[in-house]
């Protein structure tokens, strides 16, 4: 509760994401039970509304966003030979913040029903007219959990910019980091997109105002434009990082440098910058006409060539590489295919007039979960398996990590794959039933079968880490990879390196061992280190704001003074108290080095 140290932040984040990820996941398999059979009464209607809602919400702000942050946490700093992040003290509040938005939002389960306006929370129907507490739930939950990611990503943008070890210049960077930094860049410029549109929503909806009513001037389809001004970059914000794990994994395990890396670097930035120019493609049926249509179909389709540039770059790296088929690399090998499809079918959906037959059916949902899973999670799951060794101190049990692998990885196409043709035939999506008789019903069960094959994997999983939690710990290095984080020892000690490493070039430890070294080489003298205090204030700060946003939903303003007392207060005690942090005796850093 009280820790700045970025290594245990990020593993609290990879904690809290898992456990929003499970939650995700149970919300998907309910829904899918739901429409196994036609006509199946498993849920209510509003139940699968609030199913529905909660379920995209959950997993792309709640489980997707803090797992990759997780990564980012923990390894970019090993990774550009830092000690820590810029910011610990704001790195622990960005963890509190996004925390207790997830919980707020998850609260309202049990406080009068979950928001049930879609994960998109479209007015108006997501206005007070039509729905209860839920959606104040999800304005103020995702508020304080925003707060928190963009605190993230300026922590991420100031820590590359400024903390890099002597010699590693921008273009010596792991794709990881670079990854990171388009990533945190675009969580600058998107989520105050977000944030707007959501304070328009909360004071319409606990305030009175008239934003998104039509009938006292307001305009819904603003809302829409506010979104996805945010919600299309969030998309690049997930999958970035992914693409810097799996060029990571791929170039270990084909022990082969990067192919085309300044290439890769190029079509990172590329993806980030047309990842604004596209955003409009969500709203082809809106009426915006046929040449905003065209413009932002043309721009959408422009985003597949770096995209591309990728995937061929990862074929070519791993085309007369040495490749070891360890689970991480079967997680990255199995993700250029998945994602692929995911790619292709987001260029049918590019072309606008096709999009008028394919907008809000399954064929969108296919392409989506295509994209999210088959790119983001299988990204994950790469890393998960790559870097749990440093992480945790102990090697996940591969054999478990292959039957895992495969459940989920054919449990996943018989979800999705089926639902390209269900939405071909017309079914609509973010229905909770459907006729007997549609041609819907054997693919719908295919689907959820493929939906219990995925749980049982997850089962898998966690079976795999608590055996793990007994197996014999890790060595230092044992994937023989080619960055900074696999050349300091295992457990990572708490100022991370003893001495700042000077790096020579790409894949800097790889480099090293190619020339005999057994560590990397220092211009720095072995001496005390100066490391941040702990600090209890970005606990309080966020319970701060979760108690005030109950004191906003509810109109009882003399709790939400109270949350916000606590929250200034706090930012006064910090403003006023210096951080003199802590020194690590010489004498203490050579033992430990020495051990």
């Amino acid at each position: 509760m009280t820790t700045v140290d970025h290594k245990k932040i990020g593993i609290m984040y990879l904690a809290a994401g898992a456990f929003f990820f499970l939650v995700g996941g149970l919300e998907a398999v309910l829904m899918r039970i739901q429409l196994m059979y036609p006509e199946f009464t498993f849920v209510s209607g509003q139940t699968f509304n609030q199913l529905l809602t909660m379920h995209g919400t959950t997993m792309i702000f709640l489980a997707a966003m803090p797992l990759l942050f997780g990564f980012m946490n923990f390894i970019v700093p090993l990774q550009i030979g830092a000690r820590d992040v810029a910011f610990p003290f704001v790195n622990a509040l960005g963890f509190w913040l996004f925390f207790f938005g997830g919980i707020l939002l998850n609260v309202s389960w049990f406080v009068g029903g979950a928001p049930e306006a879609g994960w998109t929370a479209y007015v108006p129907l997501a206005s007070d007219a039509y729905t209860g507490t839920g959606v104040d739930y999800y304005v103020l939950g995702l508020q304080i959990s925003g707060a928190g990611t963009l605190m993230a990503g300026i922590n991420f943008l100031v820590t590359i910019i400024n903390m890099r070890a002597p010699g590693m210049t921008m273009m010596r960077l792991p794709l990881f980091t670079w990854s990171t930094f388009v990533a945190s860049a675009l969580i600058l410029f998107a989520f105050p997109a977000l944030t707007v549109g959501l304070f328009l929503l909360m004071f319409e909806r606990l305030f009175g105002a008239n934003y998104f009513v039509v009938e006292a001037g307001g305009n819904v389809v603003i809302w829409q434009h506010l979104f996805w001004i945010f919600g299309h970059p969030e998309v690049y914000i997930l999958i970035l990082p992914a693409f810097g794990i799996i060029s990571e994994v791929i170039a270990t395990f084909s022990r082969k440098r990067l192919f085309g890396y300044s290439a890769m670097v190029f079509a990172t930035v590329l993806i980030g910058f047309l990842g604004f120019m596209v955003w409009a493609h969500h709203m082809f049926t809106v009426g915006m006409g046929p040449i905003a249509n065209a413009i932002f179909g043309v721009a959408t389709m422009a985003i597949a060539v770096p995209t591309g540039i990728k995937i061929f770059n990862w074929l070519f790296t791993m085309w007369g590489g040495q490749i070891r088929f360890t689970t991480a690399n079967l997680w990255a090998i199995g993700f250029i295919p998945t994602f692929v499809m995911g790619g292709v079918t987001g260029v049918m959906l590019a072309a606008a007039p096709a999009t008028y037959q394919f907008h809000d059916t399954y064929f969108v949902v296919a392409h989506f979960h295509y994209v999210i899973i088959g790119g983001v999670v299988f990204g994950l799951m790469a890393g998960v398996f790559y870097w749990w060794p440093k992480m945790f101190n102990r090697q996940l049990n591969e054999t478990l990590g292959k039957i895992m692998f495969w459940t989920f990885f054919i449990g996943f196409h018989m979800t999705f794959f089926v639902q390209h043709f269900l939405g071909v035939l017309g079914m609509q999506r973010r229905i909770f039933t459907y006729l007997d008789g549609q041609g819907f019903n054997e693919m719908n069960f295919i689907s959820t079968i493929g939906a219990f094959l995925m749980s049982i994997g997850t089962i898998v999983f966690l079976i795999n880490v608590v055996i793990t939690l007994r197996a014999e710990r890790a060595v230092q290095d044992p994937w023989d990879g080619r960055t900074l984080e696999w050349s300091i020892p295992t457990p990572v000690p708490e100022y991370n390196f003893a001495k700042t490493p000077t790096v020579r070039g790409l894949d800097a430890f790889w480099l090293e061992k190619r020339s005999g070294n057994k560590e990397m080489p220092s211009d720095e003298e072995l001496g005390d280190i100066h490391m941040p205090s702990a600090s209890i204030l970005p606990f309080i700060m966020s319970l701060g704001l979760f108690v005030a946003a109950f004191g906003l939903i509810y109109h009882t303003y003399w709790i939400a003074i109270v949350g916000f007392v606590t929250l200034f207060g706090c930012m006064f005690i910090r403003s006023v108290k210096e951080d003199h942090g802590y020194h690590i005796p010489v004498d203490e850093i050579a033992s430990k080095e020495a051990k």
